[in-house]
């Protein structure tokens, strides 16, 4: 996969969640929030420590892990 610097995984922070780098904000939650109909400003007004990048970081990071997903058919 590639690498995301802005994005950090680490077992004691959110029980290893890939996260922003320096928060406590998921990759999950970010997308989660604009699943939910968030926007980018809406996230930047409630969230000062994040940034646009932050947030272009973790839709980048939820695009790559898709992406090397292995989907079997099942032989219905």
């Amino acid at each position: 996969m590639t690498e995301h610097p802005r994005i950090a995984l680490a077992p004691d922070v959110l029980a290893g969640k890939p996260v922003i780098r320096g928060t406590r904000l998921s990759v999950e939650f970010v997308i989660g929030l604009m699943a939910g109909g968030w926007s980018e400003a809406d996230i930047l007004g409630n969230y000062p420590g994040v940034t646009h990048d932050d947030i272009i970081a973790c839709l980048a990071y939820a695009r790559d892990t898709l992406s090397s997903e292995k989907v079997f058919p099942s032989a219905a």
